[in-house]
């Protein structure tokens, strides 16, 4: 029989999981939101359910709705994809006790990875260098500012139990201290109901740089490489290139054993993403590991021509893993994020009627999306519409397509970022390297500037 696979999430990971069951024979059940009921992952899978209203925790992220309707429907597998239930344990657990296969690290690995403390003690024991930080949560805003005095500024302010950019507060000067404190730890506290707040050397500089992992429960690991996510804005990654140009071979042979060897050391099956941060002078540490799907994976792909959420789908399964570690990359690929904000009006997010949507095409362009001609963008979920991918045989060329694929794409009804994605591919600083963490936001700040002057 069919294996049937619930897809518990939306947007384009939702299309892309759908994509990967068709090519392995599985069925696909879609979940979805009344607000999401034009979007193209509804339309696309083998059945779609409509689990509530538009804001997630009535309908994406309501448990006892995701699994009953995997009950339903006698699903033999839930895929999280990004986000939502990804890494969430106790939903792990009970998918463990009804008999449904989890896509995705057991419950016990999901609680020593959320935690961002233990998870460095993990790295420290794996033998990985790490950044200094607390090896404790903070007690209040007193121990936060010792703490940051003797770690030296600048640092991070971070939540314990925090991911994708949210509940991080980078400090300068010891008068920030105590409001940073405060406004991370409500942050994390509405984020991740855990208001857990360590402390952590923050690496100016820094370029952003990880490690696609894939493992098998037939003791086979190996990495595809690594990605460059350097240009982000506020801790949200905005450009994505596989591999990073700007780091040394012999630094990444180390991070590549390094980030294999601490997927080992969990004894987790499946796909992760081991981040570091390297400074200047290409030293390289730990930040944390995401067992799952990262959005920016179809940069990968397209470098190694390894279908990863397929490989996730066939290792749950108890499968082997059907690729050999890849030596070298295939050309390069770059990803932009295509968002629903306006950009010439401080990022606000941007809600509407989708009236046109035309995708670039061409040589070495790639695609993921959900929204078509009616879809109606709302407040409820991430702003991302969509990703564009270039590749080519060289990095150079790589860039041009890109900015000429952003040209041709055409979405109305709606404000999208494509206009500041093309500034930044087209700056120096992207270009030679040099640009670090921090050089989105400060682009943006000297743009708002010169607009005032003007």
């Amino acid at each position: 029989m069919r294996k049937k696979i619930l897809i518990a999430n939306r947007g384009e990971i939702a299309v892309r999981a759908i994509r990967a069951c068709r090519e392995l024979g599985m069925e696909s059940i879609a979940v979805y939101s009344k607000a999401d009921r034009e979007s193209l992952h509804v339309k696309y899978a083998d059945k779609a359910v409509c689990v509530g209203e538009g804001r997630a925790t009535g309908s994406y992220l309501d448990i006892y709705k995701i699994l009953s309707t995997a009950s339903l429907f006698e699903a033999d597998a839930i895929y999280p994809g990004t986000g939502f239930f990804s890494e969430n344990a106790n939903f792990a657990e009970l998918c463990d006790r009804l008999g449904i296969l989890f896509i995705g690290a057991k419950a016990p690995i999901l609680k020593k990875l959320g935690d961002k403390i233990l998870s460095k003690q993990i790295a420290v024991e794996a033998g990985i260098p790490v950044v200094p930080s607390t090896k404790d949560p903070v007690k209040d805003a007193d121990e936060c500012l010792k703490e940051a005095k003797r770690i030296g500024f600048p640092v991070v302010i971070k939540a314990v139990d925090g991911g994708g950019g949210k509940g991080i507060r980078i400090v300068h000067k010891e008068q920030d201290v105590r409001s940073s404190y405060f406004s991370c730890m409500k942050e994390a506290k509405a984020a991740f109901n855990s208001d857990k707040i360590f402390v952590e050397k923050f690496l100016d500089n820094a370029r952003h740089v990880e490690i696609q992992v894939l493992s098998d429960t037939h003791g086979n690991v190996i990495h595809l490489l690594d990605r460059d996510c350097t240009m982000q804005r506020r801790n949200q990654k905005l450009i994505e290139e596989a591999v990073s140009p700007f780091v040394p071979d012999d630094v990444k042979q180390k991070m590549y054993k390094d980030a294999c060897n601490v997927i080992s050391y969990l004894k987790y099956p499946g796909a992760a993403t081991v981040e570091f941060l390297v400074d200047r002078e290409m030293n390289y540490y730990f930040m944390e590991v995401n067992p799952r799907v990262q959005v920016e994976h179809p940069v990968t792909e397209m470098i190694t021509g390894t279908d990863i959420v397929k490989e996730q789908l066939q290792i749950a399964f108890g499968e082997k893993l059907s690729i050999k570690q890849p030596s070298c990359p295939s050309g390069h690929a770059i990803e932009a994020r295509i968002n629903a904000e306006d950009s010439s009006n401080g990022f606000v997010c941007s809600t509407g009627m989708i009236s046109k949507c035309v995708f670039p095409q061409g040589n070495g362009i790639r695609i993921e999306s959900y929204i078509q001609p009616g879809y109606k963008i709302t407040p409820f979920y991430d702003s991302m519409l969509a990703k564009v991918i270039a590749w080519a045989d060289t990095r150079e060329l790589a860039i041009r397509r890109l900015i000429y694929a952003l040209d041709e794409l055409d979405i109305q009804g709606v404000a999208v970022n494509k206009d500041l994605q093309k500034q930044l591919l087209a700056t120096p600083e992207f270009a030679d390297g040099t640009s670090n963490t921090t050089f989105v936001q400060k682009f943006i700040d000297s743009m708002y500037e010169s607009q005032a002057t003007v």
